[in-house]
């Protein structure tokens, strides 16, 4: 998936324009929860901003 250098990170808030970057829906709520490929490969938490869902 090609993200756009406008999107942030949602555990860090990163741009995400780097290869490896994704963007997946919460899988409580539907929110859209984007990741950096640095939080990605460090299984950093994040937390969805609409239900609290909480994932590595």
């Amino acid at each position: 998936m090609m993200m756009i250098a406008s999107e942030r990170c949602t555990s860090c808030n990163a741009t995400l324009a780097e290869e490896g970057s994704t963007g997946f829906l919460c899988p409580v709520c539907g929110q859209r929860i984007n990741r950096c490929y640095r939080c990605r490969e460090q299984s950093i938490a994040y937390t969805c901003s609409k239900c609290g869902f909480q994932g590595p």
